[in-house]
């Protein structure tokens, strides 16, 4: 399903709040995902598959040291899981659960991710881990760090599409929103 959505262009928006409790959380994202619903856009949110269930959320994105992918896949039922590698050795472990997507990073330095980035991995590590994943119908995608200048070069170097945080987050976040959708259209 989402290799699908990725190829037909679809905005994947995820909800990543580390330091909202449950309650908090689940308030944000139930309108979130019925906004994302009506504009055409999948929704997913980091870290909490118990939210994501609750929410009506599209799935569920998950690190290492979070709910591993089949417990999480048990909570959102058919809805889409990723996971979080920062190694090779994780990928191939990856590979061998029900995740629906794989992302690596962070390909660049990122502040945005606070103590769990991991070290960089590099355009090298997308292209190491897109080779890994030739032969997989499951979709690559590159995290950490990825500015709009950066994104194509990202694309080029394997990964199916780019999660973005602090480069949104400009006061005109709409038109760099805009920016990107453009940008990647055209890679």
């Amino acid at each position: 399903m989402l290799d699908a959505w990725l190829r037909a262009g679809v905005t994947l928006i995820q909800l990543r709040a580390k330091h909202l409790t449950f309650g908090p959380f689940l308030d944000l994202a139930a309108p979130m995902a019925e906004r994302c619903r009506e504009a055409g856009a999948m929704f997913l949110v980091n870290d909490r598959a118990d939210v994501a269930s609750l929410a009506g959320a599209d799935g569920v994105h998950v690190g290492q040291d979070d709910l591993p992918v089949d417990a999480a896949r048990r909570l959102v039922g058919e809805g889409v899981v990723g996971l979080s590698t920062h190694t090779q050795d994780q990928v191939q472990a990856a590979l061998q659960t029900s995740a629906d997507y794989l992302a690596i990073g962070p390909v660049f330095d990122t502040t945005s991710k606070g103590r769990d980035a991991g070290p960089v991995v590099g355009l090298s590590g997308v292209r190491d881990t897109a080779r890994t994943m030739a032969s997989e119908k499951r979709p690559l995608v590159a995290i950490g760090g990825i500015t709009l200048e950066q994104a194509p070069e990202v694309i080029r170097a394997g990964a199916s599409s780019v999660a973005v945080i602090s480069d949104l987050l400009a006061p005109d976040w709409r038109t760099r929103a805009i920016d990107y959708l453009r940008v990647l259209r055209a890679v």
